[in-house]
């Protein structure tokens, strides 16, 4: 894993702005996955909606770990469609949380 990268919730391209209410704290690979994405398929319900904007909504509202941590797991639309488009449950990020979190560094509170 890399270090973090500021992420444009709203997309430069999309007319976002670099303020501190558009910026957010990405892994690097979770930014590449986001690009310049807004929405992404809920593959429950096969909608398109909004991702999860971190400056506006709550974490535990959209999402749960399973028993041991390792999984991030959407329970709503836009939760659901950002662990899909996002990636953010691909091999590396899951090895690295099982790690953290026999260290006790995960999940962070």
């Amino acid at each position: 894993m890399g270090a973090f990268a500021v992420d444009h919730v709203i997309p430069k391209s999309q007319q976002g702005e670099t303020q501190l209410d558009n910026l957010a704290w990405s892994c690097q690979g979770c930014n590449e996955h986001k690009h310049t994405k807004t929405h992404g398929r809920d593959l429950l319900t096969e909608a398109w909606v909004l991702l999860y904007n971190p400056r506006q909504q709550r974490w535990s509202d959209h999402f749960v770990w399973n028993e041991n941590f390792s999984l991030m797991i959407g329970i709503t639309p836009a939760g659901r469609a950002t662990v899909n488009e996002l990636k953010l449950n691909r091999e590396g990020v899951v090895n690295l949380r099982r790690v953290l979190y026999e260290m006790g560094e995960h999940p962070p509170i």
